[in-house]
C-alpha cells in the first residue's frame, strides 16, 4: 500500500487531513466538532445525544424531511456519536457525491434550525436511549466505570443521566451549540477517492465565517470511589474493571497494546482460557485499551451468574496481576498477528481510516502512518512487555457491577 497524507490548515483554523485509499469508488469524512461530554455546562449531562439528532432536523433551507430526503438522495450512510472531548458528525458516500454532501454538512454545522419544537423529539429520543440501557447493561457498565474511573467531568456519559436531560431545554441547548462549534478547534478529516484541492477550496467557501473566540477550560475532579454496585434484579451480574495505563502518546503504548491483547486477543487470550473455558465462571469476558488525551486505562467487561461474580472478578484480576510475570513467546506471536491484522482491516475502510486520522491529530497533534504503527509493533517482544509491565503494574482497579448481588473488591490490596 502506498501511504500518503494531506493537510491543510484553513484560513478559518479548522485542521483538513486526507489519506487517499486506493483502487476504492467510496469516500468517508469526518467533522469532530468541540461539545463533547466531559465540555458541556454543569447540569447538561447527555446535551450532545440530543444535538447529535436535533442537529439533523433542518439546516440552511431546508426543513427536517427536505434535509433527511436530501441526506438520502446522496446514498449517504450517516455516522455521529459524542466523545469525551468531540461531537463527531461523519458519513460514507459514493466519491462523486461528496461536494453535495459537504453542502449539506456546512448548513448543519453553521445554520441548523434547532427548531423548539424538533428539540422536544430529539430529547425525548436521547432519553429513551439512556432507558434503553436498563436492556444493555454491559454497555451500561462500562459508561458507568468510565465514569467512575476518570477524573470528573472526563468520564462523563456521552447518553447523560435522566434528571438532567429532562431538565434540559432547547434554549440552553442551543447556546450550547453556539458556543461549542468553534471551528478554529474543528478537525475535518477524509479518506478515500478524493481531490484535495477541489475539497479545501470548497471547504474555504463554506465555512467563511467571522466568530468570537472561544474560551473552554476544563476544571479536573475527583475519580469516583473504587467499588460501585446498582441494584438490579437480573439473573447475570455484570463486571466492569479498569486500571490505569499509558496513553496512546507514550512510548510504551505498543507495549500497552500487546499486554492487552495478550490478555484478550481472542479465544487464544488469557482471559477467555481462564476464566470462561477452564473455569467455566463467565458467558462474556473481553479487555480493551481505553485513551483518552490525557489518561487512559484498560478495561475489562465479565458478565456472569451472581453465584460466579465474585469468583469471576478475582480470577480475572488475578490474571491482570500475573501478567508480568512471564509471556510466552506464543502468545505473543499472536499478539502481534492479531494486532495487525485489526491493522490491515482498517486500512481499507475509508470511514475507519478518517475516523482514525482525526483521532490521531486530536490525541497527538500528528497522524501516525500506518506504516509507522506496523513498525511499531513489530518492534514489541516479550522482554519489552514485560518491562512495561514491571514498570506499570496492573494493581490499581475500579470496579462497576451491576445486578443481584454485589462482589467483594479489594480483599488483597
Amino acid at each position: 500500500m502506498i501511504e500518503y497524507l494531506d493537510k491543510r490548515i484553513l484560513d478559518n483554523g479548522m485542521v483538513v487531513l486526507a489519506e487517499p485509499i486506493e483502487n476504492i469508488g467510496s469516500v468517508a469524512f469526518v467533522f469532530l466538532v468541540p461539545g463533547g461530554a466531559a465540555t458541556l455546562r454543569p447540569g447538561c449531562c447527555g446535551a450532545g445525544a440530543v444535538i447529535t439528532d436535533w442537529l439533523f432536523r433542518g439546516a440552511g433551507d431546508r426543513d427536517s424531511r427536505q434535509l433527511i430526503d436530501a441526506l438520502d438522495g446522496l446514498g449517504l450512510h450517516r455516522a455521529t456519536s459524542v466523545t469525551s472531548s468531540h461531537i463527531s458528525l461523519g458519513a460514507a458516500l459514493e466519491a462523486s457525491n461528496l461536494a453535495e454532501a459537504l453542502k449539506l454538512y456546512a448548513d448543519i454545522i453553521l445554520r441548523p434550525a434547532l427548531d423548539s419544537e424538533q428539540f422536544e423529539l430529539s430529547r425525548q429520543l436521547a432519553i429513551q436511549g439512556l432507558m434503553g440501557l436498563d436492556d444493555d447493561p454491559r454497555q451500561k457498565v462500562m459508561l458507568n466505570l468510565c465514569e467512575k474511573f476518570f477524573p470528573a467531568p472526563l468520564g462523563s456519559s456521552p447518553m447523560g443521566k435522566l434528571g438532567e436531560l429532562e431538565n434540559l431545554s432547547a434554549a440552553e441547548t442551543t447556546a450550547i451549540v453556539k458556543e461549542s462549534f468553534y471551528l478554529p478547534e474543528t478537525i475535518f478529516a477524509v479518506a478515500g477517492k478524493y481531490d484535495f484541492d477541489a475539497v479545501c477550496s470548497q471547504l474555504e467557501e463554506l465555512f467563511n465565517v467571522a466568530q468570537p473566540q472561544a474560551h473552554r477550560h476544563i476544571t479536573l475532579g475527583q475519580r469516583g470511589p473504587k467499588y460501585t454496585h446498582e441494584q438490579h434484579d437480573g439473573a447475570q451480574v455484570h463486571i466492569g474493571l479498569m486500571t490505569p495505563t499509558v496513553t496512546i502518546a507514550s512510548d510504551d503504548y505498543y507495549n500497552a497494546m500487546a499486554a492487552v491483547s495478550v490478555l484478550s486477543g481472542g479465544m487464544s487470550g488469557r482471559l477467555f482460557t481462564e476464566v470462561r473455558e477452564k473455569r467455566g465462571l463467565c458467558y462474556a469476558v473481553g479487555a480493551r485499551h481505553h485513551t483518552l488525551k490525557e489518561f487512559a486505562g484498560i478495561s475489562c467487561y465479565a458478565g456472569t451468574t451472581p453465584d460466579k461474580a465474585q469468583e469471576t472478578l478475582d480470577v480475572i484480576t488475578a490474571e491482570f496481576k500475573r501478567l508480568c510475570e512471564g509471556i510466552s513467546a506464543d502468545e505473543m506471536q499472536r499478539a502481534k498477528v492479531g494486532l495487525k491484522s485489526s491493522l490491515i482491516m482498517q486500512s481499507e475502510s475509508s470511514s475507519a481510516r478518517a475516523g482514525g486520522i482525526a483521532s490521531d491529530y486530536y490525541l497527538l497533534g500528528r497522524v501516525r502512518p500506518l506504516k509507522e504503527i506496523k513498525s511499531k509493533l513489530d518492534a514489541t517482544s516479550v522482554d519489552s512487555v514485560l518491562a512495561f509491565l514491571g514498570a506499570n503494574k496492573f494493581a490499581d482497579f475500579t470496579v462497576v457491577t451491576i445486578g443481584p448481588k454485589q462482589v467483594e473488591h479489594g480483599r488483597d490490596e
